[in-house]
């Protein structure tokens, strides 16, 4: 059974004229954070013009992002952003979407073999804490760049063979345990 406000699973948001984000599940007016958070927590959502039915997801969802960016802790470099604008127009326009959304699956992917390679290199150091900051702004990073509709296709760009991705797991390994070393040193 479907919930209230709900098409498939996907919240329907809807937008008024005054700016005003009205969440048809919770039948409550809601804010661009409320949206931010059920993106975070991984809930579907579509963002519609309350008078023209016309999906407006993206617009919002960018104006979340601008939102997040102006608070000061910014994540998009400005080179990326820079890069970004120059592919506007451009001939390769049209693959730049599908090569960031692979790319940032594939990053999801493999935060988690990320995550524990870090905290095993840190765990009984001074920076446990550091390295635990570090990993949770991670998971801020891959969660504002979440695909919408889930895993790349295979041989999209930015998937890779296993055993590619075993040859990266070894060389973060490597370069995690080069990083301890010199934390023990600067310890001692």
């Amino acid at each position: 059974m479907k919930k209230q406000g709900t098409v498939d699973g996907l919240v329907v948001i809807k937008k008024y004229a005054n700016r005003r984000l009205y969440n048809t599940e919770t039948s409550s007016y809601i804010t661009l954070e409320h949206l931010a958070t059920m993106t975070r927590e991984g809930r579907d959502f579509k963002v519609v013009d309350a008078k023209t039915d016309e999906d407006i997801t993206h617009n919002v969802l960018t104006q979340i992002i601008m939102e997040e960016e102006s608070r000061g802790e910014t994540m998009l470099p400005v080179n990326f952003l820079r890069q970004l604008i120059s592919m506007y127009g451009d001939s390769m326009q049209k693959m730049v979407p599908g090569y960031l959304e692979a790319s940032m699956d594939s990053f999801r992917r493999n935060q988690e073999q990320f995550k524990s390679a870090v905290e095993g290199a840190f765990a009984h150091s001074p920076f446990a804490d550091i390295a635990k900051r570090n990993i949770a702004m991670f998971d801020v990073a891959a969660q504002a760049f979440a695909p919408a509709n889930g895993a790349a296709a295979p041989g999209a760009p930015g998937t890779k063979p296993a055993a590619s991705k075993d040859d990266e797991i070894a060389a973060l390994r490597s370069e995690l345990a080069n990083l301890q070393d010199k934390v023990e040193k600067l310890g001692s």
